[in-house]
C-alpha cells in the first residue's frame, strides 16, 4: 500500500509499523529517514530561529490557510491512503482540504483523519493506522508494548502519591502568549502521579501569567510546540522576565523543566509514552526506576543572578 503522511505523528507510528510513507509533511522529522522523503506540505509561516512572541504574531497576521497541500506532487505519488488530522487546526493542513484535494485525484484515495483528544485516543490511533495499511499484526504488539509502559508508570506513580502526595503541576506548550497544554497532556498528568487540575479538559488554551502565579505549580513544564530542547530554554528564558517568576515554587526548588514538545508532548503518537515516562522523571524523580529514554530531551532549569535561567541535563 502506499501512504502519504500529512501528519508527524503517523509519519512516526507509520515507520514503527514497517511502513514507510511515499510522501509526509514538511514538519515530519522523525525517524531521521523521514526527511529525506518527498514533502507533500509547506507554510507561510518561518519558524526556523524565530522566537514564541515572533512565531504567535506571524500566526495572527495570516490571511488565509496557514499550511499549503502540493497537489501536483501527490497525484505524482499515487497514494492509495492519506492519513492526516482533525484535532487542530493550526498543526496541520486542514482535513476538509485533505479530503477535496483526495475527491480531484483518479484514483481517489482514502482518507484517514485522525481526531485524538485523551492519552488512550492517541494510543488507540496505533491500531487504528495499522487497521488501514494491513498492519494490525504489528500494531497489536506495539499497542502491548505501550500498555506494558504505561502500567508501570501508573504503578510507581501510586507508590510515589503514597509516599509524596500529588504536585501542582503547570504544562505550558507556549509561553508568548502563555497556554497551558491540553488534550491528552491533562491525562499524562494525572498518570503520572501529578495534579492535573491546572490543565485544560479539551484543547490547549492561552492562560492569564497571572493565572499561572495562582497555580503556584512545584513542577513547571515548559514543551513549546515546534520548538527542540534548546529553543525551550530560550522560552523559559523569556518566561523568567515575568513578574514573580522566580517566587513560583517550581523555579524555587528547581523543578522547572525545558522540554523538546517538538519530540515530546506535542505529537500524539506512540511516543507520547517516552513523554509520560520523561514527565513522571521530572514530578517523582527519587521515585523514577531508570533514567528514561527521552531524558536527553528534558533540561531542568535553574535559577541564576537576576532573571537568567541556565539548564542542565538532570
Amino acid at each position: 500500500m502506499r501512504v502519504a503522511s500529512l501528519l508527524p505523528s503517523a509519519t512516526e507510528t507509520l515507520f514503527a509499523l514497517g511502513v514507510e510513507p511515499v510522501g509526509v509533511s514538511h514538519s515530519c522529522d522523525h525517524p531521521p529517514a523521514a526527511r529525506d522523503l518527498p514533502t507533500l506540505t509547506g507554510t507561510v509561516v518561518d519558524h526556523a530561529d524565530r522566537s514564541a512572541a515572533d512565531i504567535d504574531e506571524q500566526m495572527r497576521e495570516v490571511d488565509g490557510a496557514v499550511y499549503d497541500l502540493d497537489e501536483a506532487r501527490l497525484a505524482d505519488l499515487e497514494p492509495d491512503l492519506l492519513v492526516t488530522q482533525a484535532t487542530c487546526d493550526i498543526c496541520a493542513v486542514d482535513a476538509s482540504e485533505v479530503r477535496a484535494a483526495a475527491a480531484r485525484l483518479d484514483p481517489e484515495p482514502e482518507v484517514l483523519a485522525l481526531d485524538p483528544h485523551s492519552f488512550a485516543d492517541a494510543l488507540d490511533d496505533v491500531e487504528r493506522i495499522g487497521e488501514a495499511v494491513g498492519a494490525e499484526a504489528a500494531a497489536s504488539d506495539l499497542r502491548a508494548d505501550l500498555r506494558e509502559r504505561v502500567d508501570a508508570v501508573r504503578e510507581r506513580a501510586e507508590r510515589a502519591v503514597a509516599a509524596e502526595g500529588r504536585p501542582r503541576v503547570a504544562v505550558l506548550d507556549w509561553t508568548e502568549p502563555p497556554i497551558r497544554a491540553g488534550h491528552w497532556v491533562r491525562d499524562m498528568v494525572e498518570i503520572a502521579g501529578g495534579d492535573p487540575s491546572f490543565q485544560p479538559d479539551g484543547p490547549s488554551e492561552p492562560v492569564a501569567w497571572a493565572d499561572v502565579r495562582e497555580c503556584d505549580p512545584e513542577a513547571l513544564v515548559v514543551a513549546p510546540c515546534g520548538f527542540d530542547r534548546d529553543r525551550a530554554v530560550d522560552a523559559v528564558d523569556d518566561l523568567s522576565a515575568r513578574p514573580g517568576f522566580e517566587d513560583l515554587s517550581a523555579v524555587a526548588a528547581d523543578r522547572a523543566y525545558a522540554v523538546d514538545g517538538n519530540g515530546l508532548f506535542n505529537r500524539p503518537s506512540h511516543r507520547l509514552v517516552d513523554s509520560l515516562e520523561a514527565l513522571f522523571a521530572c514530578l517523582h524523580p527519587d521515585h523514577a526506576a531508570t533514567t528514561p529514554a527521552a531524558h536527553d530531551r528534558v533540561a531542568r532549569v535553574e535559577r541564576a543572578s537576576g532573571t537568567s535561567v541556565r539548564a542542565d541535563g538532570g
